[in-house]
């Protein structure tokens, strides 16, 4: 499956990170004490769940009431009380991850070390509450176990008031934890991306992506947020069954006639080396009848450029074809170890398992795998295949 964090229309918090996945099946019953117990290590709160309705859309609304004690600890402190709690350490690294976001944001903010760093800057006992909450919540759906792909972040406008006094929309530390990830002011004058809401997208989001992917829904979650607009205030999360999966390369090509055969092989294993996504040198033939060979490079984006410079620099190429923004098919793949007994020797072949919709389509064992064992038994790669049949 893959899981889809939409916070496009009405931005992301705790709560409606919660809300949402409750709407998917989060057993409340026990998320509320998870989340109670939790919070008391740094103050009392109540926490409810109700099913509300927002400009037309059913969602869940979590409601986390604080009252009594409140604690101010520091956030090393905060470190030593999640770790004694009685939660799966799953639970408590995820959720460790998450608070040290917040408290690296805030003490760039505020020019704090993080020994400096007081609690009520991180967030309060709602915010141990939503944190961990959430990610129990995660690990309780197991969507721990699927790619995670976060949409971009609907930060709101405008001022809110702080205990810092009066800041702008999104404030200091929303915009460090978001460094390096997609979002988008409005669409209301008003606070809509909180620091936990936004750490907890950014913990544990596998991707971004500007739009929804091609996808065949099976379930969503509506989390509803505390205010009221004039559109649906929610936060969409969204479970899809596996398709055929896409992703965006470039492709770069350049026709070679003047470089020796080691000079082409030197080339291919420079470029794999670099981070091409594959290499490919096909015989062609030229103006003039002349014998050549077409080298074909798909690479990532982020490393077109580096892989460029590097065929100008090893073909003294004055010309390089760039194909950019292509799409290619992908099936699921898998990685599967399987060990054998071979002379009295135990190997382990990695496999890698092609899935389309859900069926296998190869099984293949990994090239470097096959190698090992054929060296040191002194056996062809043939009689290796044969032996692991």
């Amino acid at each position: 499956m893959t899981i889809i964090i939409d916070p496009q229309g009405s931005g992301i918090s705790g709560n409606m990170i919660i809300g949402a996945l409750v709407d998917m099946g989060a057993d409340t019953s026990k998320l509320k004490e998870v989340m109670e117990t939790s919070a008391g290590i740094v103050g009392d709160v109540d926490v409810t769940f109700e099913k509300i309705n927002k400009k037309g859309i059913d969602s869940i609304y979590c409601h986390v009431e604080m009252f009594g004690k409140k604690d101010h600890v520091h956030y090393t402190e905060l470190v030593d009380k999640i770790n004694a709690l009685d939660l799966d350490e799953d639970v408590k690294k995820t959720s460790l991850n998450i608070f040290k976001r917040i408290a690296i944001a805030e003490s760039k903010v505020h020019g704090k070390s993080l020994e400096e760093i007081h609690f009520h800057e991180v967030g309060a006992s709602d915010a141990v509450a939503d944190v961990i909450g959430s990610v129990w919540a995660y690990y309780s759906l197991n969507l721990n176990e699927e790619k995670i792909i976060g949409l971009p972040i609907a930060v709101g406008g405008g001022q809110v008031k702080t205990t810092h006094g009066i800041l702008p929309v999104p404030v200091p530390a929303v915009v460090e934890i978001l460094k390096g990830l997609n979002f988008v002011g409005g669409p209301v004058a008003s606070e809509l991306a909180t620091p936990t809401g936004c750490a907890i997208y950014a913990e544990i989001c596998d991707e971004i992506k500007e739009f929804i992917p091609q996808t065949k829904m099976d379930k969503v979650g509506y989390g509803a947020g505390s205010k009221d607009f004039d559109h649906p205030n929610v936060l969409r999360i969204i479970q899809s069954k596996d398709t055929n999966e896409s992703d965006e390369i470039d492709v770069i090509e350049t026709n070679l006639d003047h470089l020796t055969g080691e000079e082409i092989g030197y080339l291919f294993d420079i470029l794999l080396d670099a981070g091409a996504s594959d290499v490919s040198i096909t015989p062609i033939i030229m103006k003039k009848n002349r014998q050549g060979s077409l080298l074909k490079v798909i690479s990532k984006k982020s490393k077109r450029d580096e892989l460029v410079d590097l065929i100008f620099k090893h073909t003294g190429s004055l010309g390089i074809r760039i194909a950019p923004n292509l799409h290619r098919g992908l099936a699921k793949r898998e990685f599967v170890k399987k060990t054998y007994e071979i002379e009295g020797d135990e190997y382990e072949v990695t496999y890698k398992i092609g899935y389309v919709n859900g069926e296998i389509i190869s099984e293949r064992p990994e090239y470097e795998d096959l190698k090992k064992i054929a060296n040191e038994k002194g056996m062809s790669l043939r009689q290796v295949k044969e032996l692991i049949k």
